[in-house]
């Protein structure tokens, strides 16, 4: 581990040195991505690195020693260094794992009804609703792309975007279907029933990791139909994309402009392309999906809110939180620490296998 500690070192000290000559605002933008992602781990080593040498240089010390009360002090010394040492080391075992390559991305948002009618655009409403909060509380920024209402407050879909480089670490494992159980308010039996949305993380993808060609684009414009003031139903400002190679459709009505909702639709194309290809890519790649919490397929149920009994359960993990409503208020630390739990303890057995 030392070698490979002192080679972090090397990097960090080399980065900032890089960062001092570099001008090219996407050089400087790069280097100083790399660098707050090494900072963690290069303190930590550098604490691993001086303790060691400090144990090292009292166990020398203790072998010339011949005073009773130094050499008390020497091995108290090099216990609790030694204490220290196996603690940090714990820690830099998580901190070394291969970064996710998707980590410090923002990240596009769909949530889908699926099963269960109106009452499932009513849950994805609050789902929505729960993700916003939760957003909020970390400080990220919620953009919404698109969406399609349902006449009772729910919707058929939402796209919206999460800006920030904590957006996607947050948020990656809410990919998959969520089940809801409860009594939904357009049942008058007062009979429970259980639907279902479906919820998709997109990291967006940079205009230079996505190649677009302008000629595999078809695009369409309309009236919007939603919220949005006086230019509803005036002004041909939505804006569909169908990216012909792939048949993917992509489509925003939020702005009051044009060029606008077709940057955002753009976003999300890229996004959906890029999502695809790493999806081929996962599925030609066992060994790093049995590392991972859950396939991440769209279609594996991940999580259960049962209202009645104020429970939350997430099915890969089996974790169960017996207090939904704070849940549904945004309060998911409990529950996205967890998963974050599982997935490092698996990744570091897989590491270790």
């Amino acid at each position: 581990m030392i070698d490979r500690l002192k080679k972090i070192q090397e990097k960090y000290l080399r980065i900032e040195d890089e960062l001092a000559k570099a001008t090219a605002s996407d050089t400087l933008k790069n280097l100083s991505k790399e660098r707050s992602r090494l900072t963690p781990v290069y303190t930590k080593a550098d604490e691993y690195l001086k303790i060691t040498k400090d144990c090292q240089d009292a166990k020398t010390l203790l072998e010339s020693e011949n005073d009773p009360d130094m050499h008390t002090m020497l091995k108290s010394e090099i216990e609790e260094g030694e204490k220290k040492l196996e603690e940090l080391a714990k820690e830099l075992e998580i901190m070394l794992l291969p970064p996710d390559p998707n980590s410090g991305k923002s990240i596009l948002v769909e949530i889908r009804a699926g099963t269960g009618g109106e009452e499932s655009g009513l849950f994805c409403a609050d789902l929505f609703r729960m993700y916003n909060k939760y957003a909020d509380k970390k400080g990220i920024r919620t953009e919404i792309i698109d969406m399609s209402p349902t006449g009772i407050g729910g919707y058929k879909e939402i796209v919206f975007s999460l800006d920030d480089d904590k957006a996607y670490d947050l948020f990656k494992f809410e990919s998959g279907t969520h089940r809801v159980q409860r009594i939904p308010e357009t049942e008058s039996g007062g009979r429970i029933h259980t639907s279902a949305v479906t919820v998709a993380i997109l990291p967006e993808a940079e205009e230079k990791e996505v190649e677009i060609r302008e000629s595999d684009l078809r695009i369409d414009v309309y009236r919007s139909s939603g919220a949005g003031g006086q230019h509803v139903n005036t002004t041909d400002s939505a804006v569909r994309i169908t990216h012909i190679p792939t048949g993917i459709v992509v489509a925003s009505q939020e702005e009051r402009s044009q060029i606008k909702n077709r940057d955002k639709a753009m976003r999300v194309l890229r996004a959906r392309i890029a999502d695809q290809a790493a999806e081929s890519a996962k599925q030609s790649a066992d060994a790093l999906k049995k590392a991972q919490v859950g396939s991440g397929d769209r279609s594996e149920r991940i999580r259960t809110y049962n209202f009645p009994q104020g429970r939350c359960t997430d099915h890969r993990i089996g974790f169960t939180s017996h207090n939904l409503p704070s849940i549904m208020e945004g309060d998911l630390d409990e529950l996205i620490d967890a998963l974050v739990q599982e997935d490092r303890s698996k990744r570091l057995a897989e590491a270790k296998a």
